[in-house]
């Protein structure tokens, strides 16, 4: 069951082993998930069922097919690779020193590599955003020859399962293991369009529904155990969803939307937490420009996201080229031409294609009760989601439908748009003029490949995150906190606001070294040392870094409201972090055994998350999953009884780190311990 919404929760300080005090909310008692009794039409069987084919899913899908297992994978669009193809950001968001020592997950580095082959040359984009822009569609491509083989390479069997979603589960009679997962998988009706043909919001219900309908032929497919065994699981279910749905249906504890501000998440823009304040999502589209100028008939619905949509407050973003070569995905020319003002690639040239992903655009941001995306657990149960056969996918379809219009609008406004909602650009005398030449591209050989030019799938900045365990330091669950990363001076203004115990707690919590004469000598803040890292964990089995980056919700609803506003204080925590460590604690959930999560729901908080949603990390976290199933199969132990007596050692977590990154995966970044204090040159950028 989820945890309490945070006016339900009780939220206090206790005292916590060397780190101070821990606030955490605790979390309800659970039922029974939905089971179904729906016969199925046909049954698979495989050592893991992952339930997810972006970059985490596809990641520990490699892993695990090079150590011979047989993988189910299941994922709703047709595509794997997610960010980089469904979702249609494939530009590849990386910070500047890792990527600078190709300090990645084996995987990671190879996907890099076989890129480049593609292209002969790693940014085919010429774009400025990353080191590599490329085209979504070629995206599936490569990841499905890396897949194939990584199968060969070590004798395993890849079961893929396009255009399917989960909808029941069959748990055990104690509830603590996935005996069986339903899923449905649809494709079109002999006289119905292709797939592709509509946008996600008209399918999704569609999607989710045993029966056929006119548009749909159903497979009701149950997955089940490759094999029995006498200790431990017998198969496991990775959760690589974008939102966190094998979570929020299994009903084991989970956060989503804004935490109470604590010591550990300090810059949080809520007292109490908020469960609807979501980071936005975003629906992107692929343009090309040009030789001629097109004529753009004006969208029914452009009117009510006019008052959104502009460049961007800063007046050296505030410039259609720019924008366009933000995240140009092809390019045309070899950069010997001009270029663009301070940004260094090739002006935009008929040909050349551009993948839009801009705040002020096609970001859709709802962030209230009426308007979320990711139905919160009270939702759901109104919605009658948890009932047995009730599962829809937990989202609100008419956000979903908001986004795609606010989308197909924005490529309008960018063609013949002359206002700018961002009134520092306008007042800094740069006019917004339309530029016609360009045109979305649709068609199932598009860069997104569907008819209507938008994404497959929005992409998702953050969905459900579940509680870890308890354990020493953790009484209510296990987490990676805002602290636990950021750079953040946490001597301004807004933190000695803070009060008495919350700042002293916080102080305790970033001594480091000093932590314990820090508590025990109950040393002023003014007088604490602050460590200079991010926290290092002993049950560390993957790395991440980016920058704490928000697209937050706004605060009215609808987003597009004229005159509406980012929610107050939503950005205080943006800024550099420390290189990070993924917690096998973060990965497991409460109550079921055979369960691991990799992607964007892992334990984090609301503003960690912010960090760890990025392309390499969902690389790393998949990649330790795939392999940690390996080893629990292997050892016929469950995921949690590596990490249930730490902090003591535990001797086969040790062979499970050993194992991970003998396959090419760090656990840890160079030379950043405890004891070095010198992180400085470990910045996102620049």
């Amino acid at each position: 069951m989820a945890a309490p919404f945070p006016s339900q929760s009780l939220n206090r300080l206790v005292s916590a082993s060397l780190i101070g005090l821990v606030l955490l909310q605790i979390p309800m008692a659970r039922p029974a998930a939905a089971q179904s009794a729906v016969e199925p039409d046909q049954t698979e069987t495989c050592d893991l069922l992952i339930v997810g084919g972006g970059l985490a899913g596809t990641a520990a899908a490699y892993e695990s097919l090079k150590l011979g297992r047989t993988v189910c994978m299941s994922e709703l669009t047709d595509w794997v690779g997610g960010q980089i193809s469904s979702q249609g950001t494939s530009a590849l968001d990386e910070a500047k020193m890792q990527r600078s020592l190709l300090f990645y997950p084996a995987g990671y580095n190879q996907l890099r590599r076989r890129i480049e082959d593609e292209y002969g040359e790693l940014n085919p984009g010429d774009c400025w955003v990353s080191a590599s822009c490329f085209l979504p569609y070629d995206a599936h491509d490569i990841l499905m020859e890396q897949l194939d083989e990584a199968a060969d390479q070590g004798d395993g069997t890849l079961k893929w399962f396009p255009s399917t979603v989960v909808k029941d589960l069959t748990l055990s009679d104690d509830g603590s293991v996935i005996e069986a997962v339903t899923a449905i998988q649809h494709r079109p009706q002999p006289d119905s369009p292709p797939l592709n043909h509509e946008p996600l919001s008209q399918i999704i219900e569609d999607a989710y529904d045993y029966d056929d309908s006119d548009r749909f032929e159903k497979t009701v497919i149950q997955f089940l155990p490759q094999q029995q065994s006498q200790a431990g699981a017998d198969w496991y279910v990775i959760e690589a969803t974008e939102t966190g749905e094998i979570i929020a249906l299994a009903d084991v504890p989970y956060r989503v939307g804004l935490d109470p501000r604590s010591y550990l998440n300090p810059s949080s823009a809520s007292a109490a937490g908020d469960p609807y304040c979501t980071q936005g999502f975003t629906y992107t589209f692929a343009m090309e420009q040009t030789e001629e100028p097109l004529e753009h008939p004006e969208p029914s619905f452009y009117d009510r996201y006019l008052p959104y949509y502009g460049y961007d407050p800063n007046p050296n973003l505030a410039d259609f080229d720019v924008v366009f070569t933000y995240r140009r995905i092809w390019a045309t020319s070899d950069n010997s031409g001009p270029t663009v003002p301070r940004f260094g690639v090739s002006q935009p040239r008929p040909g050349d294609i551009s993948m839009q992903n801009w705040v002020w655009g096609n970001d859709y941001r709802p962030g209230t009760v009426e308007d979320n995306l990711v139905y919160s657990r009270d939702q759901l149960n109104e919605t009658d989601q948890l009932e047995p056969g009730g599962w829809m996918g937990g989202l609100r379809q008419d956000a979903l439908a908001s986004g795609e219009e606010q989308a197909l609008g924005f490529f309008y406004w960018l063609v013949q748009g002359t206002t700018d909602s961002q009134e520092e650009a306008q007042a800094d005398g740069i006019p917004k003029v339309p530029h016609p030449a360009h045109r979305l591209m649709t068609g199932l050989d598009s860069p997104m490949g569907t008819e209507h030019g938008l994404s497959k799938y929005p992409y998702i900045r953050e969905g459900r995150r579940i509680i870890g365990r308890p354990s020493l330091g953790h009484p209510y669950g296990f987490a990676v906190h805002e602290i636990d990363i950021s750079r953040q001076d946490y001597r301004s203004e807004f933190y000695q606001d803070l009060s008495t115990e919350t700042y002293g707690a916080l102080w305790n919590a970033i001594a480091g070294l000093e932590a314990t004469s820090a508590i025990a000598s109950k040393t002023s803040p003014e007088e604490v040392t602050r460590r200079t890292r991010s926290t290092i964990y002993p049950d560390s089995v993957g790395i991440a870094q980016y920058a704490i980056d928000f697209h937050p919700c706004m605060e009215q609803s609808p987003p597009e409201a004229p005159g509406n506003i980012e929610r107050p204080g939503t950005r205080q925590a943006q800024g550099q972090t420390y290189p990070g460590q993924i917690p096998l604690r973060a990965m497991v959930p409460q109550q079921i055994d055979n369960l691991l999560v990799a992607g964007k729901s892992i334990a984090t908080s609301h503003i960690a998350a912010a960090a760890y949603r990025v392309h390499s990390f969902e690389w790393s976290v998949g990649a330790a999953a795939g392999i940690a199933v390996d080893f629990a199969l292997d050892e016929a132990i469950y995921p949690y009884e590596l990490v249930d007596d730490l902090p003591l050692q535990e001797p086969q977590l040790e062979q499970l780190q050993q194992r991970i990154e003998q396959a090419g995966n760090p656990t840890a970044f160079p030379n950043t311990s405890i004891f070095n204090l010198d992180w400085e040159d470990w910045r996102v950028w620049g």
